[in-house]
């Protein structure tokens, strides 16, 4: 009765780690919305540490001036239905989730949004609402 309590601990355990470990360890660029000013649209990333913290940042380059933005910021351990990102330098608040291949804007709930900014200039000429996703690219 003993081992099979233990190793019922041990299974449960081993799922709800399994529920938070990140789907990649590593760095990933992603561009949920799609930039039309010409001072440059920031480019935003994610770095999926090891310990399973996850990091955000972005970086912008003024097009006039040459002139680099850049913050990075902890949103805590990883979470599969939403996390939290705060950029103080912009006040920034959005939510995210995002899996091995695809990061998708939310609201408080994990549910993904839908705008006219997260559209391509080729999706505005068809339509005026796009889902907000962006692949993750492998940083250079």
């Amino acid at each position: 009765m003993k081992k099979i309590l233990t190793l019922i601990i041990l299974c449960i355990s081993i799922l709800s780690f399994a529920q938070t470990t990140a789907p990649f360890v590593g760095h990933r660029s992603f561009d949920i919305v799609q930039g039309f000013s010409g001072s440059g649209a920031p480019h935003y990333y994610l770095d999926a540490k090891k310990n399973g913290d996850i990091y955000f940042g972005f970086v912008q380059v003024n097009q006039a001036d040459g002139n680099e933005t850049m913050e990075e910021v902890n949103a805590g351990p990883y979470n599969p239905k939403v996390m939290k990102v705060e950029f103080k330098k912009w006040g920034e608040t959005f939510y995210v989730k995002f899996d091995k291949d695809n990061i998708y804007l939310t609201d408080k709930e994990g549910t993904v949004q839908k705008s006219e900014d997260c559209c391509s200039a080729k999706e505005s000429a068809t339509s005026n609402t796009c889902t907000c996703e962006s692949k993750l690219y492998f940083r250079e």
